[in-house]
């Protein structure tokens, strides 16, 4: 039986990773062994960080939200307790909308939450 050389499966699998490692720097996207590493490493971050982005975005929302509610006179926290008294039930992404673009509409539901409080 011959011996293979250079197989496909280990052509093909050197190709995919550099493939990956295309834009890095230096000898990251050029090298199999360095590109290897900073490839595994780099889809790593990115699964890590797919999952960070969705409280990154809720931190966002909720800045945006504590900014807007205290120009109307109530923080943050108050303004949620409110909303559960109210029993409004609009979730952070959506208020945060409001609080940027239709600041009426905002302000209405601030006042709901207001006098849920009795302030």
């Amino acid at each position: 039986m011959s011996r293979a050389i250079d197989g496909s499966k280990r052509k093909n699998h050197r190709k995919k990773i550099l493939k990956l490692a295309k834009g890095y720097w230096g000898r990251r996207g050029t090298n199999f062994k360095t590109a290897k590493d900073a490839v595994t490493k780099g889809l790593s971050y990115a699964y890590r960080d797919r999952k960070d982005r969705k409280g990154d975005f809720r931190r966002l929302w909720i800045i945006r939200i504590n900014a807007a509610c205290r120009t109307e006179g109530v923080s943050y926290s108050r303004l949620i307790a409110g909303l559960n008294k109210a029993e409004i039930t609009i979730n952070r992404k959506a208020l945060a909308y409001l609080a940027t673009e239709d600041t009426a509409a905002f302000k209405a539901i601030v006042a709901q939450a207001k006098a849920a409080l009795g302030v």
